[in-house]
């Protein structure tokens, strides 16, 4: 845990940590393999993260429970809990999306809101984001609001809106086709994808 403040308060004061053989963190430490998201309905969450997002699906499986308690102590959720399916996806050059349909006795079912201690959202890098909105409000998506530009700090360039999925989930999509302006200031970058190659 004083790694990850110490993380925190390095880039909150504006430096890149060096990512090198001895630095500290995960031996072998790639990159994010996978986001999980809990979803109502497996079929309709994938549905449109297939045909409204652009999103490619792959294998599904499931199902999955215990009569000991293997959940509980492997995935910290009630022993009966079942996941009758799961999916996943890939969303272009990003990071891949296991999609879970879950049942659980204690489960909650109001999505946290992006204030809320475990709220998250996920974010989509696209070419045109006009085109973007155009088509979500073409698919009676709603849209938080109209796109915003960032025109100054770090990210000055950044065009970005929020979306809601059917069930609740935020997401958003981000543009910044000519750069971002930490890049002035930075020999390293994030992530980006634009160059799935980096």
């Amino acid at each position: 845990m004083r790694h990850v403040k110490l993380a925190y308060l390095a880039l909150a004061a504006g430096a890149l940590l060096p990512l090198h053989a001895d630095a500290q963190g995960l031996p072998g430490l790639r990159g994010t393999d996978h986001v999980a998201i809990t979803v109502p309905n497996l079929t309709e969450a994938v549905s449109f993260l297939v045909d409204v997002v652009g999103c490619e699906a792959f294998y599904v499986m499931g199902p999955f429970k215990s009569d000991d308690n293997w959940m509980k102590v492997h995935l910290d959720v009630d022993p009966r809990a079942e996941i009758p399916r799961m999916q996943l996806v890939r969303c272009g050059y990003g990071s891949n999306l296991e999609v879970i349909e879950y049942t659980a006795p204690d489960q909650k079912t109001n999505v946290p809101r992006n204030s809320d201690i475990g709220g998250h959202h996920i974010a989509f890098y696209v070419d045109d984001i006009d085109a973007a909105v155009a088509r979500l409000k073409a698919a009676g998506v709603r849209m938080l609001g109209e796109p915003t530009t960032n025109t100054a700090g770090p990210n000055a360039g950044t065009t970005w809106g929020y979306f809601l999925a059917p069930w609740g989930l935020y997401l958003e999509i981000v543009s910044y086709n000519e750069g971002n302006a930490y890049e002035k200031d930075y020999d390293k970058r994030l992530w980006d994808p634009r160059q799935p190659g980096m």
